[in-house]
């Protein structure tokens, strides 16, 4: 019959082995996961089937002996391995003509693809990395994502990681981002893609009368460029180039951005904003404001200079609790008190281009809050 130092003994040596088992199996799981991003949405995502890497041709060198319909020729047999090998080749190399152009601290992606070829890649791309879309258009181009908590920023040791499941439903960042993505058309047979971030943070509010928390309430933070950059790198690597490639175009140092924004009052609740530079770069600075401010675009029209948009005024909507709160509620009534606008552009010269607010029916929006958006517009465009 074993004494208790016997018993004791045995325990110990069994907790050891269960601790350097699982140490063992964290080490194997850092190597893998070491990211800054790890998204978990609040809902089940439904993504692409990832039983095989994106773009990978499964079982190609069998599929090499298969006679379609029992009816194929040689020639076509040859044809078919000469695709084949130029579909792996592009796997490998990935798109060519794809690069990073920037602005100051403003960065999007160019691919020499048609953007209604590239739009459902990077739709399965933002459900691959664990995203939920809630605006869903590929007829305008426009996607976003739902709010999701970045699960990186969680430290991980190794009893987290061998209770994942139970410290997960307890565990909270108490950050919250959402992301924006654009596909322009720039040129024929050449796409501009546009990824912008937007934040939420949650704060502990105390009464005057006490230093405890009393509740909480969820309030912007500012917009993060380097996790738009992160995910700009990720997509170009979705899109077939290498992960080493991806990350020194992004990396490339961001170069002085110029003022070119101004704020003018014509008037008593008229004014327009001003920018001196040509319609191409207006067009997409003031697109980048619209999706890093409280704007929806639901339509555009370049040929004509207008953003069709809504806006959504905390004021509108009640206090800052009541409007945060229902940031991350798939029910957000404060969508039904968007007001809809026209942001309209016309060029005033080779440099110069001014912009306007306009209501829905087209008609200037000589209103508080017409200059009140420009504002807006102007304090992001002199970011």
């Amino acid at each position: 019959m074993m004494n208790l130092f016997q018993i004791l003994r045995r325990y110990v040596v069994l907790f050891a082995c269960f601790a350097t088992a699982t140490a063992l199996l964290t080490a194997c799981k850092s190597v893998t996961t070491n990211d800054t991003v790890d998204y978990k949405s609040a809902g089940a995502v439904r993504g692409p089937n990832l039983s095989y890497p994106p773009d990978l041709i499964t079982a190609q060198a069998d599929r090499r002996y298969i006679v379609q319909d029992g009816t194929a020729t040689m020639s076509e047999y040859n044809a078919a391995v000469k695709k084949s090998i130029q579909m792996r080749s592009n796997v490998l190399t990935g798109i060519p003509g794809m690069r990073i152009a920037r602005d100051g601290e403003r960065r999007w992606l160019v691919v020499e693809k048609p953007a209604a070829e590239l739009y459902p890649q990077v739709k399965d791309f933002w459900q691959e990395n664990g995203f939920l879309l809630v605006v869903d258009s590929p007829s305008t181009g426009i996607m976003e994502t739902d709010w999701a908590e970045n699960r990186a920023k969680i430290q991980q040791d190794w009893l987290r990681s061998t209770l994942n499941s139970v410290l997960d439903s307890i565990s909270d960042t108490g950050e919250r981002d959402k992301y924006k993505t654009r596909l322009e058309v720039s040129k024929p047979g050449e796409t501009e893609i546009y990824i912008t971030q937007k934040g939420a943070i949650e704060k502990c509010v105390n009464d005057a009368t006490t230093t405890a928390c009393d509740y909480t309430i969820w309030t912007t933070r500012p917009n993060d460029p380097e996790l738009e950059a992160v995910f700009l790198a990720r997509l170009m690597e979705r899109l077939g180039m290498t992960q080493e490639q991806a990350k020194a175009m992004v990396a490339t140092p961001l170069g002085p951005k110029t003022p070119k924004a101004k704020l003018v009052e014509d008037g008593p609740n008229q004014a327009h904003v001003e920018l001196s530079a040509g319609f191409d770069r207006s067009w997409r600075d003031i697109g980048l404001a619209l999706d890093r401010s409280n704007f929806t675009v639901e339509d555009r029209n370049r040929a004509n200079g207008i953003y069709y948009v809504r806006y959504v005024n905390p004021k509108d909507v009640g206090d800052s609790k009541g409007f945060f709160s229902n940031l991350f509620s798939s029910k957000d009534n404060s969508i039904l008190q968007a007001k809809k606008y026209q942001v309209v552009l016309k060029s005033t010269g080779e440099n110069s281009v001014s912009v306007y607010v306009q209501n829905a029916d087209g008609k200037p929006e000589n209103t508080p809050a017409g200059t009140q958006l420009l504002t807006i517009l102007n304090d992001q465009l002199a970011r």
